[in-house]
């Protein structure tokens, strides 16, 4: 009868999905991911021609690669940024069986491609590394299992995930690609870390890890050779390292100039592995400080928005995802400066690469989706709610 006589009350629509996706992700961060695509495809252009008239193609044949993938990846980044956590997790668990049964055919119908490990599949026009697809996916269903494991009655999902982490560590160590295998240790650590681990469960399991990599360096000569190389206080001047060293000692506070520098006619693999060489070399500690700022500001404020969330999956995985990025950075630009040993991992959307690129776009645009913004109380309030003071 009211209804009849003042008329129905008007319900507010929901606003446009576009509008809404875009009010609640971190700017700063979408900002940080696009400007070191850019930076990528600056130095690419500087690093790339070499290797392509070493191949017989044309100057900016990687280049144009580059940009391919790189639009593949921003699709498949938005995408995922568009999902719920829930549906993220779904399809992760989906992925991770996928990019699992991959990397267990990989002795079987992989290829080398004369580097000495299996990591990759051929097609002729393109190859494909599993491995890089199955970080992302392990680190959610990791953070699934140890999420469960709060629940009533749950499972026991901290044993679950450790079990999952080492027959996948095994797996990567066969291959071998141990770079890829401490990062996937390193993202269980640090979620198992922020669950609530017991202190001497981790150093059990990192007197584990020491073991492990006591008995790689006395069985395996690939991971004895780049040990070796590192803690060897005589730099061989004509390898990829002696090369990539000198390179940043030339380039100093402002570079050699653009195009000037000679790091990429040397090294086989500039425009991947030691694409930081070629920006230190041209550009100088400037663009350096520039790309460390960028991937400081993308962990640094995913841990931000992640530290308000109260759901314990979102948490971790989100904090699982940013460590792990964050991590490989880092990795990369130690070994170009010898801080680390070397290790084949490219630089976070940076380095040339199809299968990096479009992983790391997965990546980045599942911890975008956990770390939007989303109706919920702050979590202190929360805890006070539940009587922690």
């Amino acid at each position: 009868m009211t209804e009849m006589v003042y008329g129905a009350v008007p319900q507010p629509g929901k606003d446009p999905i576009l509008p809404r996706w875009w009010r609640t992700i971190d700017k700063w961060s979408v900002s940080s991911i696009m400007l070191l695509f850019a930076v990528g495809i600056l130095l690419g252009l500087a690093a790339s021609p070499p290797l392509a008239e070493r191949n017989g193609l044309h100057p900016f044949y990687y280049v144009e690669r580059q940009v391919v993938f790189g639009l593949m990846a921003f699709g498949v980044m938005f995408v995922m940024t568009m999902m719920s956590p829930k549906l993220v997790r779904r399809l992760s668990v989906l992925g991770f069986l996928a990019a699992f049964a991959a990397i267990a055919l990989l002795p079987w119908f992989g290829t080398d491609f004369g580097k000495g490990a299996v990591r990759w599949y051929s097609f002729g026009f393109a190859s494909f590394q599993p491995s890089e697809f199955l970080k992302p996916f392990y680190v959610v269903v990791a953070a699934w299992l140890m999420a469960a494991s709060y629940d009533i009655q749950g499972p026991p999902g901290k044993t679950m995930s450790l079990g999952l982490t080492l027959v996948i560590v095994g797996y990567l160590a066969m291959q071998p690609d141990f770079g890829q295998a401490v990062l996937v240790l390193f993202g269980w650590g640090v979620m198992f870390f922020l669950a609530g681990a017991h202190y001497v469960f981790i150093v059990g399991v990192a007197a584990l890890v020491v073991g492990a990599g006591f008995i790689a360096y006395n069985n395996s000569e690939h991971f004895a050779r780049r040990i070796d190389g590192f803690l060897n206080p005589e730099l061989d001047p004509t390898t990829q390292l002696g090369y990539a060293t000198n390179a940043i000692r030339e380039g100093g506070y402002f570079g050699v100039g653009v195009g000037e520098g000679q790091v990429k006619w040397s090294l086989p693999d500039a425009h991947t592995d030691f694409i930081i060489a070629v920006a230190a070399e041209e550009y100088g500690l400037v663009l350096v400080l520039l790309i460390l700022a960028l991937y400081a500001t993308i962990v640094v404020r995913s841990f931000l928005r992640l530290v308000h969330e109260r759901d314990t999956f979102i948490r971790l995985a989100g904090t699982g995802l940013a460590a792990m990025f964050g991590v490989q950075a880092l990795i990369n630009i130690g070994v170009a400066v010898r801080l680390l040993p070397a290790k084949g991992m490219t630089l976070p959307f940076v380095s040339y690469g199809g299968s990096s690129l479009i992983a790391m776009g997965l990546s980045l645009g599942m911890l975008i989706a956990f770390t939007r913004t989303r109706p919920q109380g702050k979590f202190a309030d929360y805890l006070t709610q539940r009587g922690y003071r």
